[in-house]
């Protein structure tokens, strides 16, 4: 495949703007899976909210991250308590999902919000989304506060939990493995309402080389 010549590439430098209708940075970044984050307050009151800023980060122990750009109750829910539980977002859940990420007051439960319904999980004590086909009961590692080249502080955080618990739904077991494709999960894609899905017919797969 031929490589794009100078003049075929549009460059910008962040700092100076990008140039275009609309920032392309998550555009270009994407589609990102979603963090569905469960989580409750010292009183056990829960919370639930997507995170697009969400991926694995290692596998022996499994690590997860997600991000938040600013301190939200999620944060600071999982300080007070250091759990936290990653549900996976469908496209059947998709309405539901969305419904978690109005920005309501402190204290709304979001489960009731978007008619779902909190499962109890084995080692955290956040619930977890009974509708979900799979989820990841997480403790945490650390909060990391973000900051720039200049070192100036962001309201920017990340979390990063160990997962101590796995809930797979048993219909999405085939021969010993996850179905990913057939759970149909969502990622979301890099402007306002875009998101993407994963199904059957999109999966490809490719073997890494040996040598």
């Amino acid at each position: 495949m031929p490589s794009a010549s100078l003049d075929d590439m549009h460059y910008y430098d962040p700092a100076d703007g990008h140039g275009l209708a609309h920032d392309p940075f998550k555009a270009i970044v994407g589609p990102r899976p979603i963090g569905w984050i469960s989580s409750c307050d010292r009183d056990g009151r829960v919370n639930l909210a997507p995170y697009s800023y969400f991926n694995a980060f290692h596998d022996k122990p499994p690590i997860v991250a997600f991000g938040s750009s600013e301190w939200k109750d999620s944060i600071a829910n999982i300080e007070a308590t250091g759990e936290f539980v990653a549900n996976l977002a469908t496209k059947p859940l998709a309405e539901a999902m969305n419904r978690t990420s109005a920005p309501v007051a402190s204290g709304i439960n979001e489960f009731e919000l978007a008619g779902l319904t909190p499962a109890p999980c084995r080692r955290v004590r956040p619930p977890r989304v009974a509708e979900s086909p799979a989820a990841l009961e997480c403790k945490l590692l650390q909060i990391i506060r973000q900051h720039d080249l200049q070192g100036r502080t962001l309201d920017a955080w990340m979390v990063l939990g160990q997962v101590v618990g796995v809930h797979i739904a048993r219909a999405f077991i085939r021969d010993g493995l996850f179905d990913t494709a057939a759970a149909h999960p969502i990622m979301r894609g890099g402007y306002m309402a875009d998101y993407f899905e994963a199904t059957p017919e999109t999966q490809f797969r490719m073997r890494r080389p040996t040598a």
